[in-house]
């Protein structure tokens, strides 16, 4: 099913459940891009990832950005760094409320939001999710996938970044937070969305029309 949409920011018309913003932020920071896009970027909340003035995703701060870099390096993004034009690409948070300078979200407020998210997820029902950071990593393998029980406690993003993890219906690529990343990071995740890019990856959702 495609989604009848022209909106990019905030197609679904989602509304922020509070206003905890500080002054001239925006009060959340919903998804953004082509609502029919085969990859769904993941972030985690707009005060490490960006938007909180722009009101989209990975923009304003350094991880945001370099995250942002590596989607326009394969081509799904052109156009102003801080109102991007996304092609087959979708960008959403975790969390994606804006709370004020120096907090960050708990695990209830991840908890709280999680329906959020979970509608995004859904309605764009990508072919590959590529969480960014091991918190949205996490949120993803535990709701969406049978395979945390596999991994560390907590996730080793060194050695998960730019792997292919199947999930129920599509591919999960992590991505480590940029803010760690290390010598061949940036290189690694180009190469591995070039070479899904220009393979027959729709197969991987096989029969499955839905997430779960």
């Amino acid at each position: 099913m495609r989604n009848v949409t022209d909106r990019t920011s905030n197609p679904f018309g989602l509304r922020a459940p509070f206003d905890r913003s500080d002054p001239g932020d925006r009060p959340a920071v919903f998804g953004y891009g082509d609502a029919n896009a085969d990859f769904h970027v993941i972030g985690d909340y707009p005060g490490v990832h960006g938007g909180e003035t722009t009101g989209v995703p990975f923009t304003e701060t350094e991880a945001g950005l370099a995250v942002q870099d590596v989607v326009r390096a394969v081509g799904f993004a052109s156009g102003p760094r801080d109102e991007p034009v996304l092609e087959n690409c979708f960008w959403s948070y975790v969390h994606p409320c804006s709370l004020p300078a120096g907090e960050t979200p708990t695990d209830d407020d991840y908890d709280d939001l999680e329906r959020f998210f979970d509608a995004e997820l859904r309605a764009i029902n990508a072919h590959i999710l590529l969480p960014v950071g091991a918190r949205p990593t996490d949120r993803v393998l535990r709701e969406y996938t049978t395979q945390r029980r596999r991994y560390d406690d907590p996730l080793e993003m060194a050695a998960l970044h730019a792997s292919e993890i199947r999930g129920r219906g599509f591919l999960v690529v992590p991505i480590r937070d940029p803010r760690e990343w290390g010598d061949g990071d940036r290189e690694a995740i180009v190469a591995r969305l070039e070479a899904l890019l220009e393979s027959d990856y729709r197969q991987t959702k096989g029969v499955a029309t839905t997430v779960g």
